[in-house]
């Protein structure tokens, strides 16, 4: 059986979990309305005591919504770093934590890093496997965009080719990224450091000009500043990393001699098993460390799983609450009809026939309010992607899949069945009691 369900694909699997989920709701369902039709008269109660189904209604959308709101956001989160870190396929530095190395590199983070020096970056560069050895530059920024050295041809690639305007063509060009607040002709100054520590006077004989403009990536990059790594070296009065004779020069190949030193690069190959070639060649005890970005996310997203069972544990547990708020807002609103349950029973409603009454009218309230739930979970799913994608610079998207499908199928089903027990409680009133009251 299960060789069966995994041959099945995805989308099957996930269409049959979802019924499966709804099963036990659906036969209940059928049960108790089988051989009777209820819901004018339930449409007559909910119209009736329309003001407290609404509340109800309400209440059970906005935890529902909420529940579904964050566990999508989990998702959307892990899809946004792992994007982040698409154009890094390898990275080498100087031996360190791979985590600090990786915010720093990858997610523009502030952070003190040795540095490899001139020898060490050509061996990586002049390796017969690497096609691409982009040096990394930073310590610099311009208000809240970090200023990042680097080459011409690692800057095309974050940018897969989209750019506005030209390539730098000189050391002090630059190009800035989506979200940069300065525009093509325009020339700025770098700080020295980032936020209050910049000091704003540390480079003020450099000018640079702004000659084009990075299409989105989804990424911190979009906040950056980009120029040649030489134009970085020079600001702090360092070699540019080429000979006197090519000092003009812009780009590798770079002389050991005269290669100030760079706390990162960002390393490729053609094929893909030599970049795991190249890890296990750059990770050397007391020298270089390499390491893909990806694995690193990857341990980061185990213990994001631990979280997000805790969020699921927590989650569940709040629906459970919100499950026994249900059968007690239930019986409390069947106490509103009362009367009118006891003149049906007056009449000689069969008991069957009233309690399908009372499960329908709980059932309506669950499923519209679930119903609604699901559309609050997409918005607050949307309103907390904008919060987290303005505050880490990260693009997050979190539009509900089938995880947060199945929640809601769970809930809905499991709240159907506990709302027999307002429904059996109602048969067990005296008719008389419920015609004085």
């Amino acid at each position: 059986m299960s060789d069966l369900w995994y041959s099945l694909p995805a989308l099957a699997q996930d269409i049959a979990l979802t019924f499966a989920l709804l099963l036990p709701a659906l036969l209940v369902g059928a049960l108790v309305l089988r051989g009777f039709a209820p819901w004018p008269l339930t449409r007559a109660i909910l119209w009736r005591f329309r003001g407290a189904s609404v509340m109800f209604v309400l209440l059970i959308a906005i935890s529902v919504g909420m529940g579904i709101g964050l566990l999508a956001q989990e998702r959307g989160l892990r899809r946004g770093t792992a994007q982040a870190a698409d154009k890094f396929d390898l990275v080498v530095s100087a031996p360190g934590s791979e985590l600090s190395v990786m915010l720093a590199a990858v997610f523009l983070q502030p952070t003190d890093m040795p540095l490899l020096d001139g020898a060490t970056y050509d061996e990586i560069a002049s390796h017969e496997n690497v096609s691409v050895a982009a040096p990394l530059a930073f310590g610099d920024s311009y208000g809240d965009a970090p200023v990042i050295g680097t080459t011409a041809e690692f800057a095309r690639d974050l940018a897969d080719d989209r750019i506005e305007g030209r390539m730098w063509q000189a050391s002090d060009e630059a190009l800035a990224g989506a979200l940069v607040p300065l525009g093509v002709g325009e020339s700025f100054t770098p700080a020295h450091g980032h936020g209050d520590a910049a000091e704003g006077d540390a480079h003020g004989d450099a000018h640079l000009r702004i000659v084009g403009r990075m299409a989105p990536t989804g990424t911190p990059w979009d906040r950056a500043i980009l120029l040649p790594v030489e134009a970085v070296w020079e600001v702090h009065g360092l070699a540019n990393g080429h000979a006197p004779e090519r000092a003009g020069q812009i780009g590798p190949p770079f002389d050991p001699d005269y290669f100030p030193g760079t706390p990162a690069v960002v390393v490729r190959a053609e094929a893909l098993w030599a970049n795991y070639a190249l890890r296990s060649e750059f990770t050397r005890d007391r020298e270089t460390m390499a390491f893909f970005p990806g694995a690193v996310l990857a341990g980061l997203y185990a213990v994001l799983g631990d979280i997000r069972q805790v969020m699921s544990l927590m989650a569940l547990v709040t629906q459970g609450l919100v499950a026994a708020s249900v059968l007690l807002g239930l019986f409390i609103l069947s106490r509103l009809f009362r009367r009118q349950i006891a003149l049906l029973r007056a009449l000689g409603a069969p008991a069957r026939f009233v309690f399908a009454v009372v499960w329908s009218f709980g059932a309506a309230l669950l499923v519209a309010g679930a119903g609604l739930g699901l559309l609050t979970g997409v918005a607050a799913a949307s309103v907390l992607s904008r919060v987290v994608t303005a505050r880490t610079d990260i693009l997050v998207t979190a539009p509900i899949g089938w995880s947060e499908i199945h929640f809601l199928a769970g809930f809905v089903s499991l709240t159907l069945l506990l709302s027999l027990l307002p429904a059996a409680i109602v048969l067990r009133q005296q008719v008389v009691d419920g015609l004085r009251a």
